[in-house]
């Protein structure tokens, strides 16, 4: 048997955000390379009955509960794995949501605060609690989940993309500065992908016209495969799918251009507000 492939045997391997998507899949297949997983998320049912499949399949897997917008939950959590298991070798920090609508729609506190909470300050919090163990035994990998929403800040996605730039200054800034430890940070950032993420992130005619053709969207078992590889084989940054580059080498080249076609294909089409405006100057 190869090293690339015994590589992840008997790791410990903490996984928020682990009752679906991406966490649930890169769950199952740390599990098969040998890794022990703790799955965490709110939503114990779901993570119980997923560590049972994990377990049925000859895998190591326990759930514990963590709403990752709580700070205590983090304290608990964290103290709770590493009394249990001595170590955590990998965080994948995988929790997060979207709320997709024009600013002045979004509710304040569940669109607004609840995103911000969890996308950014759940991630900042549970890497804080993992930090010092990995410190003390100069090893640990954290996997931290942005989107390409970090990289190119579109309409709808205000919160959600400053979230995700947050997620995306955060790694790189941690990355610096655990390096000296052994520590390695790495930041990916995925295009669209079949997830729940379409069913959380709330529901209007805009979204429903762009839908993505389902070939232009990955699975979420692809998503995880290259979580699994980038635990295997660390980088500092993992964009998929890889022809997102040029879509992003585009925006930083020519963001007049990317602005005013927004502004004419999306904002001036789609935003009610631009339409009662032109209807009153025709008037």
């Amino acid at each position: 048997m190869s090293n690339m492939t015994t590589i992840l045997k008997n790791k410990i391997v903490l996984i928020t955000g682990a009752s679906s998507g991406f966490g649930e899949d890169a769950a199952l297949l740390f599990a098969k390379e040998g890794a022990t997983v703790v799955l965490a998320a709110r939503r114990m049912d779901r993570l119980q009955a997923l560590a049972d499949k994990i377990q049925a399949e000859g895998g190591e897997a326990s759930a514990i509960p963590l709403d990752v917008s709580e700070q205590f939950q983090i304290e608990e959590a964290i103290h709770t794995i590493l009394e249990t298991h001595g170590r955590i070798d990998i965080l994948f920090n995988n929790a997060g949501f979207g709320r997709l609508d024009w600013l002045e729609k979004l509710d304040p506190l569940r669109d607004i605060d609840t995103q911000i909470e969890v996308n950014l300050r759940g991630v900042i919090q549970v890497t804080r609690a993992v930090l010092p163990h990995m410190i003390a035994h100069h090893s640990g990998h954290i996997i931290n989940m942005s989107s390409v929403a970090g990289l190119i800040a579109a309409p709808l996605y205000s919160i959600y993309a400053a979230t995700k730039y947050g997620v995306r200054g955060f790694t790189e800034a941690l990355r610096r500065e655990v390096a000296p430890f052994g520590i390695k940070v790495s930041g990916i950032y995925p295009g669209p992908a079949a997830t729940e993420f379409g069913q959380h992130s709330g529901s209007n005619a805009i979204q429903t016209s762009l839908k993505l053709p389902q070939w232009l969207s990955m699975t979420s078992a692809y998503v995880a495969r290259r979580v699994v590889g980038l635990a295997k084989r660390p980088r500092r940054t993992l964009i998929i799918p890889g022809y997102y580059r040029i879509i992003i080498g585009f925006d930083t080249l020519f963001p007049g251009l990317v602005d005013w076609v927004l502004k004419v294909a999306f904002v001036k089409r789609f935003h009610h507000e631009v339409h009662e405006e032109h209807e009153g100057e025709k008037g």
